[in-house]
Parts: structure tokens; C-alpha cells; sequence
């Protein structure tokens, strides 16, 4: 029991060790997507990892389709349908991350919490209402990342 315990506390004591040399590394980076609440050192460091250079996308929907965020569509002859999964092809790492973040930002901002909550009295399915709040993460993130401007919440500049 005693050996177990130790190695609990040496395990504890490498990820304390691993978590101040990632915030160090992220704080060095001076990243604008710190700015948005629920976004952690670690959500930052997956998405910034993961994203690479922004530049690299063109736009938001690249990123979301890089993620693999993007909905699939089914089409045969004139049918179309309307109830498309995602694809889940793309960066599982990343797309992990963005939902995440998601679910963290929701709980965090008024203004992407009303928006979870707008497509739940919409009917949607929780993690249907959840991607919607991801493709708004991803389409702020993109926006912050292109511009270096730090995050301002919609809901408070409205009351001003």
C-alpha cells in the first residue's frame, strides 16, 4: 500500500511539473484565445498544437472541417437528407479539444451560453446544440487568432 501511495504522489509531483512547463510555454505565447472564458492553458495549448499556423485556413469552415466538425451530406438523385452526422475525420485531438472548450465557454460567457440555450428551446439534442456553440467557438478563435485582439464578450458590450 505504501509503495502505491509513493507512486501516486511521484506521479502527482510529474504532471505538477508538466502543467507549470505548459502554462509557461502557453503564457510566452501571448495568446489571444486565453481571453475567452473557460478556455484553460491546456484547452489553448491542444487548440494552438493542434490548429498550427492559422494562416493556413482560409476561413472558419476550414478549421471546423480540419477538426472535423463539419456535418456530412447524403444526396442521391433529387433526395436530400436532412438529418447529416459529422464526419469525424480530421484531428480527433483537436475536435476533442473544441468541444471541450465548448461545454467550458457555455458555462462561462453569457453570450455562448444564450446560444446553447436558444438552439435547446429549438428543439436540438444537447450535443447537436453543443456543435453549434463549437462552429461559434471555432469561428471566434479563427477571428482572434487572425487578428491578435483579445476576446470581448457580445453580451456585455450590448448593455453599454
Amino acid at each position: 500500500m505504501k509503495q502505491v501511495i509513493q507512486s501516486i504522489l511521484f506521479y502527482q509531483s510529474q504532471i505538477d511539473e508538466i502543467d507549470k512547463e505548459l502554462k509557461r510555454i502557453v503564457s510566452e505565447l501571448n495568446t489571444p484565445i486565453l481571453s475567452i472564458p473557460g478556455i484553460s492553458y491546456v484547452s489553448a495549448a491542444f487548440i494552438l498544437a493542434e490548429i498550427g499556423d492559422i494562416n493556413n485556413f482560409d476561413s472558419p469552415a476550414k478549421v471546423q472541417a480540419f477538426a472535423g466538425l463539419d456535418p456530412s451530406t447524403y444526396q442521391s438523385g433529387k433526395y436530400t437528407a436532412t438529418h447529416a452526422r459529422m464526419v469525424k475525420r480530421g484531428s480527433k485531438y483537436l475536435r476533442w479539444a473544441l468541444l471541450n472548450a465548448s461545454r467550458l465557454v457555455a458555462m462561462r460567457d453569457k453570450t455562448f451560453h444564450d446560444y446553447k440555450e436558444k438552439k435547446l428551446s429549438e428543439g436540438k439534442h444537447y450535443f447537436v446544440a453543443l456543435s453549434h456553440v463549437t462552429k461559434k467557438l471555432i469561428r471566434v478563435i479563427f477571428y482572434l487568432l487572425k487578428t491578435g485582439k483579445t476576446y470581448q464578450s457580445q453580451h456585455l458590450s450590448n448593455v453599454a
